[in-house]
């Protein structure tokens, strides 16, 4: 669908949260808590998940291609030494067809301009024609939409039989437009979402909702047991009648908060150990992300320090080809006077 799209044309990072409240007594604390969130793997295991990631990862690379392609139709001169004769040509009319598609777009709309400013003047016989006329020519769309797509399909097939020339396509990024970079971008991080989707196994994605709903829970009971010792305590105090009474409900009340406090202490630190996780699991994804970037940059730099040797070498050799027909030319009219001499001696005699 991104192809047949681009063919017709164009993290969150959660900010850092410190760890709140005090450290826990390791021998009160209960056992890794936060498990249920933290993925036990890191690579792909199973064949259907390499399969989905590498579906996803040969899209992205085709829509790469494709949306250089207007660049590459306008830069033919430039282009057409490093992509080759085959490729050109069907770029060429990939463009052909796309600009016919663009003037039957672009007269199309005329034409329905044209009617809705003369839909009232015009005799009902001129106007059920200049309908059926747009209506023909919104027929004919359709086949010339299919042709553009063929040729799209026509240029990735011969760009990927070559891949070279296909390298030294995908390296001309600054001829793709705005659009077509968000596109990618936007492909990139759809990639990001769906490599930790396949990395939770169904156990985890169960036990992570199973923990989230056992917090919810929690707090939510935390909640109720506070909203009831505050109403325990508003009616105690309203309906206290001596002294030795405040004294009583104020231990109470003493111990209530107490137990609160140690409420919202163990709350606080599920809170803090929840955002640590997440803070480590951006920054992982962060530098996962900047690595497989760096390696990009690396290979395309190698592989333009190999184009631009071999044609050096290239050149070089051109050059010494030219010297030695200069030489052997020099040799022959040297030959030839000899020979012109000769004859003239012979002539003489």
């Amino acid at each position: 669908m991104a192809l047949d799209i681009l063919a017709m044309a164009p993290l969150y990072q959660a900010p850092a949260i410190n760890r709140i409240g005090p450290k826990a007594d390791p021998s009160k604390r209960p056992a890794d808590p936060l498990k249920p969130l933290v993925l036990s793997r890191t690579k792909l295991t199973t064949i259907e998940a390499k399969r989905i990631m590498s579906i996803l990862d040969e899209a992205i690379y085709k829509v790469e291609l494709v949306t250089l392609l207007s660049y590459v139709a306008s830069n033919r001169e430039d282009m057409e030494g490093m992509l080759g004769e085959d490729i050109m040509r069907a770029v060429r009319e990939h463009e052909d067809l796309c600009q016919v598609l663009l003037e039957n777009v672009r007269c199309l709309k005329e034409k329905e301009r044209q009617l809705q400013e003369q839909e009232e003047a015009e005799e009902e016989g001129w106007l059920r024609d200049r309908l059926l006329s747009i209506e023909l020519q919104k027929s004919s769309l359709s086949p010339l939409t299919q042709q553009i797509k063929d040729s799209t399909k026509n240029v990735l097939r011969l760009l990927l039989h070559n891949p070279q020339a296909a390298r030294l396509l995908q390296i001309q990024t600054q001829g793709r437009s705005a659009e077509a970079q968000n596109f990618i971008d936007s492909l990139i991080e759809l990639r990001g979402f769906l490599f930790e989707k396949l990395l939770t196994s169904p156990m985890e994605a169960r036990d992570k909702a199973q923990f989230l709903q056992d917090i919810s829970r929690q707090n939510s009971n935390n909640q109720q047991i506070i909203d009831t010792l505050e109403k325990e305590l508003a009616e105690r105090m309203k309906n206290r009648n001596a002294e030795e009474e405040l004294e009583d409900l104020d231990a109470v009340h003493r111990e209530e908060k107490i137990s609160l406090e140690e409420l919202r202490q163990r709350h606080k630190v599920l809170v803090g150990e929840f955002a640590q996780i997440q803070e480590e699991r951006e920054i992982d994804s962060k530098k996962r992300m900047e690595a497989e970037q760096e390696m990009v940059r690396m290979v395309r730099a190698a592989t333009l320090i190999q184009a631009l040797w071999k044609g050096y070498l290239v050149r070089s050799l051109l050059r010494s080809k030219k010297k030695q027909k200069r030489g052997k030319g020099k040799a022959k009219d040297k030959e030839k006077g000899k020979q012109k001499g000769k004859k003239k001696g012979k002539g003489k005699k």
